[in-house]
């Protein structure tokens, strides 16, 4: 049986908790430095912390450690993976295979997709130098993922299943750090792709004012079965800069459809953390941040008219509150308004209007809006107690039995203050009273005995949480010198599965017309030019400084 892993977001420690409430069975944070989103770094403490809630639920917590690491800091990278090591992390997500060199503790380094991971090549060739668990390319397909898996089988495949989806190649964009000296690769992508362009035709602009290279985020709800059984065991959620909100509903809506496929499938899959999730709320992914969805990341669109969230298609049933948020195109442009009275508003005939904030989800969301119990069957014996987890980690209490026969049936008192496990992790699955007489014993003491067992099986399954661990040897590494030591104008600063021909109808293999031979080129406001370059045997896209 496969262990699914469902990866979720943890901008702060704090949202880390919030992902493994909702049905988290890991969640991947950035620590004080050498994260590919350097605005959402955490002290090791904070770390610390999110580890001790996430072990209590057999959840993992992987710290990234993606960016390309220069040689001046190397030392400091290497006291703070050992630190990261000391709290108990569990993995590592690293880019820079360099760090190999370094004297590592025995913690697993799992591969980035920074490396740009799109081959069986590639994976096994990851696997060979120690690394159990890689992070696959967003825009594969799922055939892919499977000749993968197949031939890699021994390695745990990570896919990104929701959120942001990059133009280019993961790893290989360097047009932020080409304009604005802000390395995608170090953490500190201004998005480029997020911008206006002008298109050129010979020269000549031919689209004006587009987000030519902002895709649609990706959503593979649906495609959640398909990814199981093509090898994906480890399912990710784009979103480390993203609230709380978002990670909450997204988390819960891919939890809940992945317990639906798994329970199709008992024998071939399980989840990878223990507990279940009882949710205040109906999660729905198109309440939260998104720019509209692919579902074939193989062929990504770009939304051409804004980077910025729609949220949900408005229909004859959505029911509008005061202060929601509504926009619609027009010309081109989003347009954006508040409702003030949501009686009165009436949507224009022919306009397709989308709610990008609805003001009582969000006040719902500032709430408590899950619980994550783990299941427990407690025993009653003549001289002793014992409480057993659904992992099978048991805690066991004796005493000396002075107690009196009662008078009137005892098990329903019993049973009642041994369920009251409160605020705790756990909740009663079956009580068991095998007593052999009709003894009277205390509400006090039977509140004195859960609560011991309860701290003791808590202490038990921290004892107990599965640590892997993997020994590390330095080795050297030949990796090609950085861009961000070259800027080297013959590289391309974004190499994309994307194709602006593809989306325009004049794709060179299925178009036939005149276009075909125009040269292309995109041109930002402060005149920048791109030169576009079509690998159209490999269908990608590539760009240069012009």
């Amino acid at each position: 049986m496969t262990p699914i892993e469902l990866l979720a977001p943890a901008k702060t420690a704090d949202i880390g908790i919030e992902a493994i409430r909702h049905g988290a069975d890991a969640v991947y944070i950035g620590a004080t430095a050498f994260g590919a989103r350097a605005a959402a770094g955490n002290s090791v403490e904070d770390i610390e912390r999110l580890v001790a809630f996430a072990h209590l639920y057999k959840a993992k917590v992987y710290v990234t450690v993606n960016t390309v690491i220069f040689k001046d800091e190397m030392e400091e990278v290497e006291r703070l993976i050992w630190r990261l090591y000391e709290v108990k992390v569990d993995a590592l997500i690293v880019q820079d295979l360099r760090l190999l060199s370094l004297k590592l503790p025995p913690i697993p380094l799992h591969a980035s997709t920074q490396m740009d991971n799109r081959t069986a090549e590639k994976v096994q060739r990851l696997a060979d130098l120690g690394f159990p668990q890689v992070v696959l390319a967003r825009e594969l397909p799922i055939e892919t993922i499977a000749e993968i898996h197949k031939k890699c089988p021994g390695t745990k495949l990570e896919v990104f299943v929701h959120g942001a989806l990059c133009v280019s190649l993961s790893g290989r964009c360097n047009a932020s750090e080409a304009l604005f000296g802000r390395s995608a690769n170090r953490g500190e992508c201004a998005q480029v792709c997020r911008m206006k362009f002008d298109l050129l035709a010979n020269g000549k602009p031919v689209l004006k004012d587009k987000h030519q290279l902002s895709l649609k985020d990706n959503c593979q709800i649906e495609n959640l079965e398909k990814l199981l059984m093509a090898g994906a065991s480890s399912l990710k959620i784009e979103g480390r800069l993203k609230e709380a909100d978002y990670v909450k509903n997204v988390t819960a809506a891919y939890s809940k459809a992945l317990d639906a496929v798994i329970a199709k499938h008992p024998d071939m899959f399980c989840r990878a953390s223990s507990g279940y999730v009882n949710l205040k709320f109906e999660p729905d992914v198109l309440k939260s941040f998104n720019r509209g969805f692919v579902k074939d990341v193989n062929k990504p669109e770009a939304n051409f008219d804004t980077p910025k969230s729609m949220g949900e298609p408005l229909t004859r049933h959505t029911v509008l509150h005061n202060g929601d948020g509504l926009c619609y195109i027009d010309k081109g442009q989003l347009v954006g308004f508040r409702v003030n009275n949501a009686s009165a508003f009436h949507p224009v005939k022919g306009i397709q209007y989308y709610r990008n904030q609805d003001i009582e989800w969000d006040k719902m969301l500032s709430k408590p809006s899950a619980e994550r119990k783990v299941a427990v069957d407690i025993e009653v014996q003549d001289d002793h107690i014992t409480m057993t987890d659904e992992d099978g980690i048991a805690a066991h209490l004796h005493f000396d039995n002075h107690f009196e026969l009662a008078h009137t049936h005892q098990s329903d008192n019993i049973r009642r203050q041994l369920s009251k496990l409160g605020d705790t992790i756990f909740e009663a699955r079956d009580i068991r009273i095998l007593l052999k007489k009709n003894y009277f014993i205390p509400s006090s003491l039977l509140s004195q005995w859960r609560r011991t067992l309860t701290e003791q099986l808590t202490a038990e399954r921290l004892r107990f949480y599965p640590q892997e661990e993997q020994l590390h040897t330095p080795i050297d590494v030949e990796v090609e010198t950085p861009y961000e030591e070259t800027h080297d104008r013959s590289t391309p600063v974004m190499i994309c599965h994307h194709c602006i021909r593809r989306q325009l109808g004049i794709c060179l293999k299925e178009s036939t017309t005149k276009e075909r031979n125009q040269n292309l080129a995109l041109k930002m406001a402060n005149g920048t030019t791109f030169r576009l370059d079509f690998d159209c045997k490999n269908c990608l896209m590539k760009l240069y400084l012009a």
